[in-house]
């Protein structure tokens, strides 16, 4: 047995020089604001290297005085970082807890270090979540919001006596020898008073907590404009802008709808009228004018045409009869005394009344004019055809005049 027991002793020794050789976490420090815990330790690393791990474990202070087998709550297992974040650990804000740290390297572990934590005592009061002003006539509102915990709740539930230092300055004050006006409240709305109007203010809010002597940082200067009421000047100014604007309005009204009208009657009713024939010839919508219009289905069904027949033209032949010459010149003088010319239009043929005519038939001269005209009237109707016309005066076509020679 005292073998045994000397053997246990031998080999335990090694295993106590090993851990008085592994130091333990240096300045054990909480970074705290409202609800958020972080717990941060010193560790050289040239001593150790990089193999270093850490734990890091809680319980409740008054365990500690129990008998029973104490447990703890461990947050960091094995952790390379020299912090380690408590927030979702549920530390209640009134509680007192017990902190403690070791490090392990090579399945050595060093010896705990331990730190107690009060959050109500020890952790950091935050500034307003947010700040906002409304001015009031020549006064302003000044609207606090609470700060927040890590649950976005409002931090009043833990601190009850929880209240504002309100810092307010004119901005046109010469910022060296500025004395900023101080108010305390422990109200979300505040109205700042001894304002003037038209003037602007700036305003800085720190929460504070006496009775652990909590201050928290201010928050950012917000500056606004107090009112008042509007003087003579700035409403014959406001009612100036007012009506030129009006005015401005009114005139590109009148301009845009004048443009618009000139458009609109040069394009329908254009200053240089058509002359009257063209008119009448666009006007005109009669079936049988010839204006070119589109044509329906049924208007092409209805479409006829009369046959045209083209004649070839008729070449007229100037006939002298001869005198007879047992006439006497009493009747040749009257012959030639009733000699008349007709003029035909377009046929140049003469004729002579008398005996000299009754002769040149007698004689058998093939002489027919009353084939003649007809033909004429025939090429003078084909021609009024191809002109348009529907209606037209007939002429009468006098008998050709045969010259005689006598």
């Amino acid at each position: 047995m005292k073998v045994g027991f000397a053997l246990v002793l031998l080999w335990s020794l090694p295993i106590t020089n090993v851990l008085a050789e592994l130091p333990q976490p240096q300045n054990l420090t909480l970074l705290t604001l409202n609800t958020q815990y972080v717990l941060t330790w010193d560790w050289d690393q040239t001593t150790t290297g990089n193999s270093v791990t850490f734990t890091v474990e809680y319980m409740a202070k008054y365990k500690m005085k129990m008998k029973k087998k104490k447990n703890w709550s461990r947050v960091c297992e094995r952790t390379t970082r020299t912090r380690c974040d408590l927030t979702g650990s549920d530390l209640h804000y009134l509680g007192v807890y017990v902190l403690r740290v070791r490090a392990s390297a090579d399945g050595v572990n060093s010896h705990w270090v331990n730190k107690d934590f009060c959050p109500d005592i020890d952790a950091s009061l935050g500034p307003p979540s947010r700040v906002e002003m409304v001015p009031v006539g020549n006064l302003l509102d000044v609207i606090i919001s609470d700060p927040l915990t890590s649950t976005q709740h409002s931090m009043r539930k833990h601190v009850l006596n929880l209240y504002y230092r309100i810092l307010y300055w004119s901005r046109s004050d010469d910022p060296q020898g500025l004395k900023p006006k101080v108010l305390d409240s422990s109200n979300n709305l505040v109205t700042l008073p001894e304002l003037e109007a038209w003037t602007w203010y700036c305003v800085m809010i720190q929460s504070r907590y006496d009775y652990y002597n909590k201050t928290s940082s201010y928050t950012e200067p917000r500056c606004m404009q107090t009112e008042g009421d509007t003087s003579y000047g700035q409403i014959f100014l406001y009612f100036l802008v007012s009506m030129m604007v009006c005015f401005l309005l009114v005139l590109l009204s009148c301009y845009t709808f004048i443009r618009f009208y000139r458009v609109l009657k040069n394009t329908f009713y254009p200053s240089i009228q058509l002359p009257a024939h063209i008119q009448e010839y666009l006007c005109d919508s009669s079936p049988g004018s010839d204006m070119p219009r589109l044509l329906t289905a049924d208007s092409e069904a209805e479409l006829c045409c009369d046959k045209l027949t083209i004649c070839p033209e008729v070449v007229l032949l100037e006939i002298h009869v001869p005198p007879p010459l047992t006439a006497p010149p009493s009747e040749l003088e009257q012959d030639s005394g009733r000699h008349i010319r007709q003029d035909s239009g377009d046929s140049g043929i003469y004729s002579t009344e008398g005996g000299s005519a009754q002769q040149g038939r007698s004689g058998g001269e093939p002489i027919k004019r009353d084939q003649e005209v007809d033909s004429w009237q025939t090429l003078e109707q084909v021609k009024m055809e191809e002109m348009g016309r529907d209606s037209a005066d007939e002429k009468d076509l006098d008998e050709g005049v045969v010259d005689v020679c006598v």
